[in-house]
């Protein structure tokens, strides 16, 4: 599953986790599962071919937008739900640079929500990991777009009524060409999404499930504690069967458009009766992505979608120069005092 990496460093110049670690003082809650998130990030990033000072760290405001402050590259904490406004400007301006957004469910769902789906449908460069723990930690226990319903908190003391949001199906509506979901409690798993969104080339949304031990303690317990996550995840690889449980002994299959369980141990169904995983297909992203609203069917973690597709900054970079051999270097003063002013007396 791991990808082989072409590291064009010299062996004396490789990059270690030290490297990407800063000297701030790392301050989330005890236990909160953004620890384990920036470890995992500053594992993979020595990996990747990029000098470090073509890594650049963008977030918003919230727990996860704490994140630049952490990684010792470049960067930037924006203000509420902007950082993939800030991230497309940079990828534009500098389409050389590296950039990640980190944001959560609040502020890259809510206030930043549109600006999140221009920048996804654009196909920018730019890597986007969402920490999702279904609520609003850093201003104390609000409900936020991923909130089930029900949920108890501190604006919703009676339930959630609002329906959620899925945030791969989100993106996958949006047009992102990479769409994976992980979880903080599975480090090797948490390594191999965000390495494969590195070298994706395109917009890549990685949803990563992150336990909020203050505010909404184990919202995704059954889906990361060792003792039942066999039973209610199944991880999807591309070109092979949906295969879950603590014996292998479950599967998905389709019937018709609508996902099932199966036991391929009893008789009737067999592994080749199951639902391969095919992550060129957007259609089946979707299908494997709403899963999530039927609780008789496992959490599908992994990557939904991978597909090629030019990116923004380099249409931009080939417009410009198509028109740059067609009419000449602009002249702004030209521009400026040319036909298309006018003086209002």
């Amino acid at each position: 599953m791991t990808e082989t990496l072409t590291h064009e460093r010299s062996a004396a110049a490789k990059l270690t986790v030290k490297d990407f670690q800063s000297d701030q003082d790392v301050r989330w809650c005890p236990g909160c599962g953004d620890y384990s998130i920036l470890a995992q990030v500053q594992r993979v990033f020595p990996e990747f071919p990029h000098p470090k000072e073509n890594f650049v760290a963008i977030s918003g405001i919230g727990c996860s937008s704490r994140f630049p402050y952490y990684m010792n590259v470049y960067g930037l904490h924006g203000i509420h739900g902007r950082a993939p406004a800030i991230a497309s400007g940079v990828k534009m301006v500098n389409p050389q640079l590296d950039v990640w957004v980190a944001t959560g469910d609040g502020d890259g769902l809510s206030i930043g929500g549109n600006h999140m789906i221009h920048m996804l449908r654009r196909n920018l460069n730019i890597k986007v990991l969402l920490f999702n723990n279904q609520i609003y930690g850093l201003t104390k226990g609000q409900y936020s777009p991923t909130s089930e319903i029900g949920q108890i908190t501190k604006s919703t003391p009676f339930g959630v009524i609002d329906y959620p949001f899925v945030p791969v199906s989100l993106a996958l509506g949006a047009s992102a060409t990479f769409v994976a979901r992980t979880m903080d409690r599975d480090p090797k798993h948490l390594q191999e999404m965000v390495r494969r969104a590195g070298l994706h080339q395109g917009s890549a949304f990685v949803e990563i499930y992150q336990n909020c031990n203050v505010f909404n303690d184990g919202a995704f317990v059954k889906f990361t504690e060792k003792e039942t996550r066999d039973e209610n995840v199944v991880y999807l690889e591309h070109g092979k069967p949906l295969v879950f449980g603590k014996h292998k002994e479950k599967g998905i299959r389709l019937n018709g458009f609508t996902p099932e369980v199966v036991n391929i141990t009893e008789g009737q169904y067999s592994i080749n009766d199951l639902l391969v995983h095919n992550e060129k297909d957007s259609t089946l992203a979707f299908i494997l992505a709403n899963m999530i609203h039927d609780q008789s069917l496992p959490r599908a973690m992994g990557v939904f979608l991978a597909q090629e597709r030019p990116t923004y900054e380099q249409q931009l970079e080939d417009q410009i120069a198509r028109m740059k051999a067609k009419r000449g270097v602009g002249d702004l003063e030209k521009l400026l005092e040319g036909d298309e002013t006018w003086i209002i007396q």
